[in-house]
């Protein structure tokens, strides 16, 4: 049970008495107690240590209850803080529970509620947590549904990821940018024993190198000018959990060899330091660059390659699963119209013809942000082909080109160029005999004719 846990307590009161024997009856419980003497303290307690409950006296000189109140919160808005006075009123137990105190006391505090309300609010705290970590899950797994959809292709996708994210396997996510390679990098994460440790995410092409391995390693105090204090780099905060390199076909040769020494023994050096680090890790790298071909252009090793390359994971263009895009679609327009408060949208069948056939080079990225913009700019509850970015409505109008021979008789011209134009306009004869530029009687003659006339008609 929840109650039970032995949580990370701080105690803040400017009565030595008062704290100490606060203090005492918590560690008699099993609870690792911290005390401070006034608000100031406490603010410092705050910035160097994470805790579970607070309890804080409300009257103090300086930094009074109510700004550690604010403080704690703003720190971990999962910690649970307990309110003391000799000088309860009603407005004050108001405004303390308006900004998220647990409860308030009285004093003299009463030792055998105090460690009730303290389990109580752990079990709280810890509800608050769980409910954090599955909206969490939830959202992921929301998330990775609009990347996998429902082709086959991605479908041994997510089956490949099942059967890995319980192991500690190494990944090596390869695809173009926008399929989703860091999506499929979280979804392994929240599926595996390391779901509530940290997923930390680091881009090596957005870094030059000198500021990736700072970011990567961490650095001791006086590693170089301006290193003041010690910083713990990705790699440790990782520790756990799961560390992320995106675009890792970008990172320098020298950054390759320090990091290999991670991938192959889980230890690392600060920069400046001389103590080796160990970490309890698991790597997923992910790359839009043939790795393969970067190896034989010298500009990537080929040990560090085969020691990510454990379970490969290639994520197929846009393009190569169309079948997707119509779920995708029907996601995105829900998604945003309820970010920006719009009505829901559909898209006409010319538009989502033109949206089928279109290439999205940058693929399911290139066509959430479409989604989002026509959320946002259409008026109309129809989403028209007129609507769609100059770059669908040209290649939508290539497609719909004719290529004829030379020498071609004229007869043989128009009943391609009628057939064509039905094909494209199925249950529409007016607009057809529109756009070729006849009556609907004439295009009827014109269809009799040239043989076009479906049975029965």
């Amino acid at each position: 049970m929840i109650a039970n846990d032995h949580g990370r307590i701080l105690v803040v009161d400017d009565e030595v008495n008062i704290r100490e024997a606060i203090a005492k009856i918590l560690a008699k419980r099993g609870h690792d107690v911290a005390v401070a003497s006034d608000g100031s303290q406490a603010l410092a307690a705050l910035r160097d240590g994470a805790f579970q409950v607070v309890i804080t006296d409300l009257k103090m000189a300086g930094a009074d209850g109510m700004v550690v109140l604010r403080a704690a919160k703003e720190a971990d808005p999962s910690v649970e803080v307990i309110l003391m006075t000799a000088y309860g009123t009603v407005e004050s137990a108001v405004e303390a529970m308006k900004l998220g105190a647990y409860d308030y006391l009285t004093k003299p505090v009463d030792p055998t509620r105090l460690p009730f309300l303290v389990g109580k609010a752990l079990e709280r705290r810890g509800m608050g947590v769980e409910n954090l970590q599955l909206r969490e899950r939830l959202r992921v797994r929301d998330e990775f549904r609009s990347v996998v959809g429902q082709s086959q292709a991605m479908r041994r996708i997510y089956e490949v990821v099942d059967q890995v994210a319980e192991t500690h396997a190494t990944v090596l996510l390869q695809g173009e940018s926008g399929t989703g390679k860091e999506l499929i990098a979280r979804a392994i994460h929240h599926r595996s024993g390391r779901r509530d440790c940290p997923f930390v995410a680091i881009n090596c092409g957005a870094l030059p190198e000198t500021l990736l391995e700072s970011e990567l390693f961490g650095y001791e105090k006086g590693a170089f000018t301006g290193a003041t204090a010690v910083k713990r780099g990705r790699i440790e905060l990782a520790d756990g959990g799961t560390l992320f390199l995106d675009e890792v076909g970008e990172m320098s040769l020298k950054s390759q060899v320090d990091f290999l020494r991670v991938v192959e023994a889980k230890e690392f050096r600060r920069l400046g330091g001389t103590r080796l680090i160990r970490v309890d890790l698991r790597i997923i790298a992910a790359s839009n660059r043939d790795l393969e071909r970067r190896i034989r252009e010298g500009l990537f090793r080929e040990d560090l390659f085969y020691r990510l390359n454990v379970v490969p994971i290639t994520l197929p263009p846009l393009r190569e699963r169309r079948e997707d895009i119509p779920l995708l679609l029907e996601l995105f327009l829900e998604e945003f119209a309820q970010v920006h408060r719009r009505p829901p949208k559909t898209l006409s069948r010319e538009a989502m013809q033109a949206v089928l056939t279109y290439d999205w080079p940058g693929n399911v990225r290139e066509l959430r942000n479409v989604i989002e913009r026509l959320t946002v700019t259409v008026q109309e509850g129809v989403i028209q082909p007129a609507h769609l970015p100059a770059a669908i409505q040209s290649q939508n109008q290539a497609d719909k080109a004719i290529t004829l021979p030379l020498g071609l008789p004229m007869r043989e011209i128009e009943r391609e160029v009628i057939r064509r134009t039905l094909a494209e306009i199925t249950s529409h004869r007016e607009k057809a005999a529109q756009i070729l530029g006849m009556s609907p009687r004439a295009l009827h003659y014109k269809l009799k004719r040239y043989g076009l006339l479906t049975p029965g008609e």
